[in-house]
């Protein structure tokens, strides 16, 4: 686990986010002001706060969807870091050390970024209970100021991808005001008020709602709209039915069954760097065998799958990254060496497998009920195993399932897929729901892992995923495309594939 040359270790409560300035205008807004009703942004969140807004958790990504916070660096369409608060960074020491020079900029309390706040931010990061998944695979990191606007991080291992680590919202830069004076677990971290974001988070309600407002001082220029009113629903038909009454602005992640129901002009499709698998536990059970595993993908109708359930809101598999993975086609190579698929009649001797998946993602369970069908139609024996997904992540992982189906952000914590290889099918991965360990595979993650140029290391991860794909441990099913519902007359709302944006600057109503 990285570790950093401080002792103290930060994390955040309900009470640290609520204090001060959290409940009141005046003591956050960093010049905003409410303005009228006209220019606000009315936006249904499909995920309600877990962690208090936490900027180390998963809040940190709506903090970011919100643009209320802000890292170094930025990623652009095809994951590639972009200048943020950093203007420009260069690495040495072989990828060791990576240098940020900073723009100028004002936390939303007023006070300047300096190289000393950015040290603090990534530091508290890193001491973080619990860690920020991002950091799971970096090395131990050293942070320093080598000037006023000048800042230094090194890990103990080179690492190409550590501007794309700065990127990952939960590594936002936060005022020294944000950091309470607890010690050891009890430090306090607020971001109300003290990020740099265009906007600015004043008030939060629990896990009903939350009070954005304008910040004036923002580096970038004003925002169009003068602030942002965020009612948080976990339920898609109440999202859906906000936009359809005129209650909301931005509908989050419309369930596709809502899609029918909405004008055509509200329904936004985003191709994503989601892909929907199947993985087979290499391991344990029946899959053991790599013809059975070849048997069970030669018995899945992923056509089927997207019309039936997805009612033609998705793509066809087009291996493991998809479409919101922009580069991937044009560098993808050829899968060779599959094993051949068992008979029908050993399919039929094997024994009954349990077929899993989770409640958190509506669409799953109706997934696993149509594969369960594909595959007895092939002779395999099936039991099905559908619960929520907290409890069953550590049987997962555990290898108590022959076969997982689940949804995966393929470019989730640092914009390349190599995290994600590396975490999910390496001998040593940490979220690897296949107990996959080949030493091919291996062999490829590790080289793309370890290629700085972002073209050579895109050709080195498809060369990977096709490792990958030999093996028959996962299963790419279809890949997502969300539907973001936008009410008439609103223009520049984000149609992120990493999911990172959704309401920016340029956001507003006509």
């Amino acid at each position: 686990m990285p570790q950093i040359r401080r002792a103290r270790r930060a994390t955040v409560t309900t009470a640290a986010v609520l204090t001060g300035c959290a409940l009141t205008l005046t003591a956050c807004s960093g010049g905003g002001s409410s303005g009228s009703a006209g220019d606000r942004l009315r936006v249904s969140m499909a995920f309600p706060p877990a962690q208090a807004m936490s900027p180390y958790g998963d809040d940190a990504v709506a903090l970011s969807r919100l643009s209320v916070i802000e890292g170094l660096t930025k990623l652009d369409a095809s994951g590639v870091p972009k200048p943020a608060l950093a203007t420009s960074w260069k690495s040495s020491d072989g990828d060791r050390t990576w240098t940020f020079q900073l723009r100028k900029a004002r936390f939303q309390d007023g006070r300047k970024l300096t190289a000393d706040a950015v040290v603090r931010s990534i530091e508290e990061a890193t001491e973080a209970s619990p860690q920020p998944r991002v950091l799971s695979d970096a090395g131990k990191l050293t942070v320093k100021a080598e000037g006023p606007r000048t800042v230094a991080v090194t890990s103990s291992e080179p690492d190409a991808l550590l501007p794309q680590r700065l990127a990952n919202p939960s590594l936002a830069v936060l005022s020294p005001k944000a950091y309470g004076k607890g010690e050891g677990k009890d430090t306090k971290v607020t971001v109300a008020g003290h990020a740099t974001g265009p906007f600015t988070l004043t008030k939060v309600n629990g896990t009903v709602s939350a009070t954005l407002e304008r910040n004036d001082d923002y580096w970038g220029g004003r925002a169009k709209a003068s602030g942002v009113d965020v009612k948080f629903s976990a339920n898609g038909t109440t999202r859906a039915n906000a936009l359809r009454s005129g209650s909301t602005d931005i509908a989050e992640y419309v369930p596709v069954s809502q899609a029918s129901v909405l004008k055509k002009e509200q329904v936004r499709e985003v191709p994503t760097a989601r892909t929907n698998s199947l993985y087979m536990n290499t391991e344990h059970g029946p899959f053991r065998d790599a013809r059975l595993r070849a048997a069970a993908r030669a018995a899945i109708d992923s056509p089927a799958l997207i019309k039936s359930v997805y009612e033609g809101y998705a793509d066809k598999p087009q291996g493991l990254l998809g479409p919101g993975v922009k580069w991937a086609a044009g560098k993808r190579v050829p899968v060779r060496d599959r094993a051949k698929p068992a008979s029908e009649a050993q399919v039929k001797k094997a024994p009954t497998i349990t077929l899993a998946t989770y409640t958190n993602r509506p669409e799953l369970p109706e997934v696993v009920t149509a594969l369960q069908q594909q595959f007895e139609k092939a002779g395999f024996k099936v039991k099905q195993v559908v619960r929520d997904y907290a409890r069953m992540e550590a049987d997962a992982l555990a290898g108590k399932y022959d076969i997982f189906v689940q949804a995966r952000n393929t470019l989730l914590d640092t914009g390349d897929p190599v995290s994600y290889l590396e975490s999910d099918f390496t001998c040593k991965g940490s979220f690897n729901m296949s107990q996959l360990c080949d030493k091919d595979v291996d062999e490829a993650v590790g080289k793309a892992a370890a290629t700085e140029d972002t073209a050579a290391r895109q050709r080195a991860e498809m060369k990977a995923e096709a490792e990958i794909l030999r093996t028959d441990a996962v299963v790419p099913l279809l890949h997502e495309r969300f539907i973001q519902g936008v009410a008439d007359g609103v223009e520049g709302v984000s149609l992120d594939p990493m999911e990172r944006t959704l309401v920016t600057a340029d956001t507003h109503r006509e």
